[in-house]
């Protein structure tokens, strides 16, 4: 789908009208690509975080949980690699003074060309109508093998610049696809050079003293030192898994896109520790059964689409993203790789102690193979916010915005609206409240009329509005508005918390997955 800019800056300025996104440090003009969640953002965020936990260690016996520490050894990034390899390719445009990673650049040039085959499909589709066969037009059409095999020879050349630390390599690259500056058209570029991602610090309250560590790029390497801890306490038999969720770190080049390249984000990343040979059978496992938890939220299943990679990771035997139909078109959402044994036998290797696991069946000990599931908790809030906001017609005369969201998901489940604010009305409605506020979130709200009081709840996705009306007080009845349908009906008070209930419920949500 085309990009959407449009919808992005829409989306961007909902956020921060209604409490869900705010700039940080706005008050001083700002900081680059730093965001805070708002009273609203930061309901929302932590429903998505229940949703994933849940979801890996309630519908899962075999997969616990860790909190591990921002802070790590420095040797931890040495082991991993990022100390020496965490580095982007950066180029600049001399004209339009904007910086860029080169490797993107050539990706999205790849991805120009798969446009242009879909395009040259689409085309064939409609000329040939139902006699046409995709698979024989994509095998024998000139055109599309000549872009197949350009794609092929590029994907090869970035393969082995990026592998090499080929930095005149990678600018040739850029020079022969022709690719220019999305901003000013210019082909006028600096050398490539490589750029460290990550943040470092000091620890230690003397300067002489103190030892340069870094702020955490990523949340997996604290999973894997705590391999055995884990495995030994918990008494954990493979396979099995690790989830956590925490803040990660990265002075990215370019942070762009709102929250979805921040640099400071959120990860929600499971390590699930396997027999050397059978992490294939795991791997296409957690593909399918991740994709069947973004799917059950209901977000339309269009939106969703794996893309294998062709330059894989120098410890990985296979991996792929779920990408989603954000307003800026797919881009990755979740990462599922297979890691093999890099990451533990590397720590093994720098610390000198052993992070095997003794198989009492096999009756051997192995460094397990490792499947990893790690999705942007930022990026799944934006997937949401933007695929839930819509723009609609009530009637001839009027309009709402509305956002979609899941209700389970949804930051508050139910307002709580007297009609007016006189004749008992507001102390029924408390109440109410007061019966349901233990088991969901609740709002109550008694200015403006009931009509302007609904488009606020539709505008921060909130999926019902009770009505306590003087009907109310005669049978003990409300009026139970829905979102989405913006229908209406009586319900007895005595049922009002089932009824929701039902509907909001995040383990009825869970139940679907099972």
């Amino acid at each position: 789908m085309a990009q959407d800019d449009n919808l992005l800056k829409n989306v961007i300025a909902h956020a921060k009208e209604y409490g869900f996104i705010f700039p940080s440090s706005e008050i001083y003009d700002g900081l680059g690509a730093v965001y805070d969640y708002g009273q609203n953002g930061v309901e929302l965020k932590n429903n998505i975080k229940e949703y994933w936990w849940k979801f890996m260690t309630l519908l899962h016996d075999n997969i616990v949980g860790l909190d591990a520490a921002i802070f790590m050894h420095p040797t931890t990034w040495k082991a991993s690699g990022h100390v020496d390899a965490f580095n982007d390719p950066m180029i600049d445009n001399k004209d339009s003074k904007k910086r860029y990673r080169a490797d993107v650049l050539v990706e999205d040039a790849i991805a120009k060309m798969e446009e242009k085959i879909e395009k040259e499909v689409e085309k064939a589709a409609k000329r040939f109508g139902d006699s046409f066969n995709r698979d024989m037009f994509l095998d024998t059409n000139p055109r599309v093998l000549e872009y197949r095999k350009k794609m092929d020879e590029t994907n090869v050349r970035l393969k082995e610049a990026m592998s090499s630390n080929d930095m005149a390599a990678m600018k040739q690259l850029v020079i022969d696809l022709e690719i220019a500056d999305p901003l000013s058209g210019s082909r006028n570029w600096t050398d490539v050079r490589q750029f460290n991602l990550m943040f470092s610090t000091e620890m230690g309250s003397v300067a002489e003293d103190a030892n340069k560590i870094y702020l955490r790029p990523e949340t997996a390497q604290g999973i894997f030192v705590n391999f055995l801890n884990v495995q030994k306490t918990g008494r954990m038999k493979i396979p099995f898994g690790i989830a956590q969720i925490g803040k990660a770190f990265r002075n990215e080049i370019v942070a762009r896109q709102f929250i979805f390249r921040m640099r400071e984000f959120e990860q929600m990343e499971m390590q699930f520790f396997v027999k050397p040979g059978e992490e294939m059978r795991w791997y296409n496992f957690w593909k399918e059964k991740r994709m069947k938890w973004h799917h059950t939220l209901g977000m339309g299943e269009a939106n969703y689409r794996f893309f294998d990679h062709r330059n894989l990771a120098h410890y990985a035997n296979a991996a792929c993203d779920i990408q989603f139909n954000f307003p800026m078109g797919f881009k990755e959402l979740e990462g599922i790789h297979s890691r093999t044994d890099f990451d533990l036998k590397s720590h093994e290797k720098y610390s000198g102690k052993k992070l095997q696991y003794f198989d009492p069946e096999d009756n051997q000990s192995y460094i397990p193979y490792v499947i990893e599931t790690s999705i942007g908790l930022d990026r799944m809030f934006l997937a949401v916010l933007s695929s839930s906001y819509k723009e609609e017609k009530v009637n001839a005369e009027n309009e709402r915005i509305v956002l979609r969201i899941p209700a389970p998901l949804a930051p508050i489940k139910v307002a709580i609206l007297p009609l007016v604010k006189k004749d008992g009305l507001p102390e029924k409605a408390q109440t109410i409240l007061n019966q349901l506020r233990f088991d969901m979130r609740t709002y109550y709200e008694d200015k403006d009329t009931i009509g302007k009081r609904y488009r606020r709840m539709d505008a921060i996705g909130t999926p019902f509005c009770v009505t306590i009306d003087h009907q109310t007080l005669q049978d003990d009845t409300v009026t139970l508005r829905e979102r989405d349908s913006m229908t209406q009906q009586r319900v007895p008070v005595a049922s009002l918390g089932q009824t929701l209930g039902a509907a909001t419920s995040m383990n009825n949500l869970l139940r679907q997955i099972q």
